[in-house]
């Protein structure tokens, strides 16, 4: 019994809400929660056809699963509503199953204005945000400006704070700022009855599960790379996307922890700006960009593509300590002559033994490769370790020594039954 957290090793997009679907689909899990991020994230679940989350657990899709958006998250209260207007349309009846806490703090419109601003004030310097008001929010949070999702219940404290926060920002920028605020805060006053069944205090709600030996999941959101603290900065999202953040977001007993389970795309993908040194340039990156349908869930953006990073990988695992690894769209690579994977890092000649904090460093960082055969042969839709090309097994293998944790999950599709489980 205990906690298992599935966290995203590498930039986002690895493909977790599949694993999320194939775990809680065994009906092990007493509760199933996000603990950081917001709107900004995007997992995609198949059956049959496409669900696409983006601030809601993927769990939802689990009819016996009860579901928490956590205090280290951040609410867009109008997309919340969305997503699950959206979802209950589909025939996914969250009613009675879906709670926040209500120490996450709200996102509004106007830290989505604001998140545009910023970002078009750094011009050429961009960080690359999907301008959904993430960085904003958590800046007012950082700030003690915030509001939390319980203050809403509280229309004066609520209205008092957002008033403060919408006269501080029209200050800084003046008419580029196109505000209304009271109009915000006519549009929560329709929210706030419908809101009020979801709002919860999780530490009671956690603690109930943790005592009575229940088994939560743990859904990251992003990637490590894109932590606050770990990741490549400040090209990275604005909360804590590794292991910190589960326990600060959600407060599960760090010492019931049953597994933790990085999630790894076969290769590397990222969105906006940022160093990726594998990343491709030619036909081979317009392959996998092509085959993967690399687009973001949230953005719709293209992703940039290149070859498997085992140092960032290595790096991933040393600040998140995986007890297993799900290897996601291995099938993707069934048609290459040949596939390579970053096995080492050099920056003016000497061999970099960890990731660099500056992201300076990157422009001048050599990369040498590992080159395997490819297979040629179908793997998708895979469901046995031992039916694998070798060549492919071999590529699995070189993974799991390189950074000492295994390879448990294999994904070999989109749809759950494409799951390798070792």
């Amino acid at each position: 019994m205990g906690s298992t957290l599935v966290l995203g090793s590498q930039l986002g997009d690895e493909g977790k809400g599949k694993l999320i679907d194939v775990l809680v689909s065994s009906g092990d899990f007493k509760l199933c929660a996000r603990s950081a991020g917001g709107n900004n994230a995007g997992h995609t679940v198949v059956h049959k056809k496409a669900y696409h989350f983006h601030l809601l657990p993927s769990s939802l899709l689990e009819p016996s699963s009860h579901n928490l958006v956590g205090g280290g998250c951040v609410i867009n209260v109008r997309e919340f509503f969305d997503e699950l207007d959206a979802l209950e349309k589909a025939g996914v009846d969250a009613n009675g199953r879906l709670f926040v806490s209500d120490r996450a703090h709200v996102v509004f419109d106007l830290h989505q204005r604001v998140d545009n601003l910023e970002e078009k004030a750094l011009g050429a310097a961009q960080i690359g945000t999907t301008k959904k008001g993430i960085g904003p929010c958590y800046s007012t949070k950082a700030a003690r400006s915030g509001v939390r999702m319980g203050d809403i219940n509280d229309a004066n404290l609520m209205n008092a704070k957002l008033r403060a926060l919408s006269s501080g920002w029209q200050k800084r920028y003046g008419d580029l700022l196109q505000y209304d605020v009271e109009e915000e805060i006519q549009r929560f006053d329709q929210y706030r009855t419908r809101l009020a069944p979801f709002i919860v205090n999780q530490v009671p709600l956690i603690q109930k599960v943790e005592d009575q030996g229940g088994q939560i999941l743990v859904e990251g959101a992003n990637g490590l790379l894109l932590d606050i603290d770990h990741g490549i900065y400040p090209m990275v999202t604005s909360s804590n996307t590794g292991l910190g953040g589960v326990f600060t977001g959600l407060a599960i007993n760090p010492f019931k922890i049953k597994e933790i389970i990085g999630v790894v795309k076969a290769y590397m993908t990222r969105i906006g700006p940022g160093p990726t040194p594998t990343e491709l340039f030619d036909e081979v990156g317009d392959t996998l960009q092509r085959l993967g349908g690399e687009f973001g869930v949230t953005t719709g953006r293209r992703r940039r593509c290149g070859w498997l990073d085992l140092v960032f990988l290595r790096h991933s695992c040393a600040i998140n300590h995986y007890t297993a690894l799900n290897l996601t769209k291995l099938d993707i690579l069934d048609g290459f002559e040949e596939i390579k994977v970053a096995v080492e890092y050099t920056l003016d000649g000497a061999v970099l033994e960890a990731l660099p904090a500056e992201m300076a460093k990157f422009d001048r960082i050599g990369v040498t490769y590992r080159t395997f055969p490819g297979w040629k042969e179908k793997t998708a839709s895979c469901t046995e370790f031992d039916r694998l090309p070798q060549a492919a097994r071999d590529y699995i293998e070189f993974i799991e020594d390189f950074v000492g944790v295994k390879v448990k999950w294999i994904g070999t599709g989109p749809e759950r039954e494409a799951m390798i489980f070792r």
